[in-house]
């Protein structure tokens, strides 16, 4: 099974979520596109324990940590949607976006063109914060309009239950796992909470 890692802004723990779906899973691991250092990928492999874990190289890695579609431009790239295939890989495969669903790869061309042509299941992963439920329910609406395959939503952060019942009212999709703030991430915590989840991968 495939499982592609989206979020309803940049900094809601994408990376963390991979990690902990690739331990679950014994997955494989493949950012397409890779904007900025640190990379995702070695931040990852420092947190998953697995010993056949393998981390497939991106189809863009560029310099600057901006959108995409500008650092592209800073390297006088064009991204081009044929040239990002799908790693072929016997294992399964989880694939972590970069920002949000609606960042221009290029021209028009968003990461929610990204998702449904590689035609994986979607997590969406979710924080709380002021806005939070907007930012959500806006993702949510625009994987309804695009009929994207919503696997379900990763909560990531102190949880607030004010947003996550507003959340929820408004979509059929389970919440696979509740990431709590953390006040270190590591190893440790990466294979708790891959145990956590693993039933629900099914």
């Amino acid at each position: 099974m495939d499982l592609f890692v989206s979020a309803i802004h940049t900094d809601s723990g994408k990376t963390l979520v991979s990690a902990i779906l690739c331990e679950a899973m014994g997955a494989d691991y493949w950012k397409p596109i890779q904007s900025g250092q640190p990379y995702d990928k070695d931040t990852l492999g420092s947190l998953i324990t697995h010993p056949e874990k393998r981390i497939h190289a991106s189809a863009y890695t560029f310099t600057n940590p901006v959108s995409p579609h500008q650092a592209a431009a800073m390297e006088r790239i064009d991204i081009k949607p044929e040239h990002i295939i799908k790693p072929d890989t016997p294992k399964s495969l989880v694939i972590e976006g970069a920002g949000g669903l609606m960042v221009p790869l290029g021209s028009n061309f968003y990461m929610v063109d990204l998702i449904k042509k590689l035609q994986s299941p979607l997590i969406l992963v979710s924080n709380y914060y002021l806005g939070s439920i907007n930012h959500t329910l806006l993702s949510l609406e625009l994987i309804r309009n695009h009929q994207l395959p919503l696997k379900g939503i990763i909560f990531n952060g102190k949880e607030n239950t004010y947003s996550r019942k507003a959340i929820l009212a408004h979509t059929p999709a389970p919440v696979l796992l509740s990431i709590p703030e953390l006040p270190e991430i590591n190893k440790e915590v990466v294979q708790d909470l891959a145990e956590k989840i693993k039933g629900k991968l099914q």
